[in-house]
């Protein structure tokens, strides 16, 4: 640990390990709250110039973000010669993954409390040109109180308004199908992403399947979006219009995160408010 992270903050547990670093609980004596700092050995990325890019790229993007209520914010950045040490919120070992795997389905009002939050920080990164493009319920915290936190802005871009990005990026099930495609994309990509994150949560299953990668990339390209009436019957209809306008193969006719602001299903609360501020 660099002498000016342990001057600042008390370095407690270690909470976390990923293939480039470790995760600890830390305390900052001077407020008495808790953080996480996730120390990235730079010594284990050298000559693999895509991890040393998401490298630079989280922590500059993070500053970027930050403060939101609805993103992993940025408290401070530490560097030496062989650690990057990033101050972070501390969110609890509750993850959207972890909730869909233990209740399959999520209620539909709780889904939009979610969701709603979800979105909200999506709007909040196009506004000051960052595709997130990685969107997915293992990146999607929540703090201790029950504050989602959208995390890991490790294959985020920056962009500008009218330009395009390219690389594929992303996870099988939620990736857009223009990026499957090997066409140059814009933001809308991570729109598609949050929409296949909705659907799940409603249905307990992605709406594009298959039982490989190739499977799964194929369905993703036809984008034949259906709601299974034994599973959607008890889905409202502003629910299933919101997924269609999310998760149309169209970019054109794709909404935006501010036109997902402005529907209805989102403006009623989907039949509740959210949880935990927002």
């Amino acid at each position: 640990m660099t002498e000016a992270l342990n001057r600042d903050y008390q370095v407690c547990e270690e909470i976390g390990r990923g293939r480039f670093g470790v995760v600890f609980r830390c305390l900052s004596p001077e407020t008495g709250t808790f953080y996480a700092v996730k120390s990235i050995d730079k010594r284990l990325i050298q000559g693999d110039s895509l991890e040393a890019q998401c490298l630079l790229t989280e922590p500059k993007i993070l500053h970027l973000l930050s403060p939101h209520p609805h993103v992993l914010n940025l408290h401070n950045l530490y560097e030496d010669d062989t650690h990057l040490h990033m101050v972070i919120d501390l969110c609890s070992s509750d993850d959207l993954h972890r909730r869909i795997v233990i209740r399959r389905v999520i209620p539909e009002p709780e889904a939009a409390a979610v969701f709603y939050q979800l979105i909200q920080a999506v709007a909040h990164c196009h506004r000051l040109g960052v595709a997130h493009r990685d969107i997915k319920p293992d990146n999607i915290l929540f703090d201790e109180r029950n504050r989602l936190k959208l995390a890991d802005f490790g294959s985020a871009e920056l962009f500008k308004d009218g330009e395009l990005m390219s690389g594929v990026v992303g996870t099988p099930y939620y990736v857009a199908p223009e990026v499957l495609a090997g066409r140059d994309y814009c933001e809308k990509v991570d729109v598609w992403s949050a929409g296949v994150v909705l659907y799940i949560m409603l249905a307990g299953f992605p709406p594009f399947y298959g039982d490989s990668a190739v499977e799964i990339f194929e369905a993703v390209l036809r984008a034949n979006l259906r709601f299974p009436v034994r599973v959607f019957q008890s889905v409202s209809p502003a629910a299933k219009d919101l997924l269609r306008r999310m998760l149309t193969k169209d970019v054109s006719r794709r909404f935006s995160a501010e036109q997902v602001l402005r529907h209805p299903w989102i403006t009623s609360g989907g039949g509740t408010r959210p949880v935990g501020g927002g």
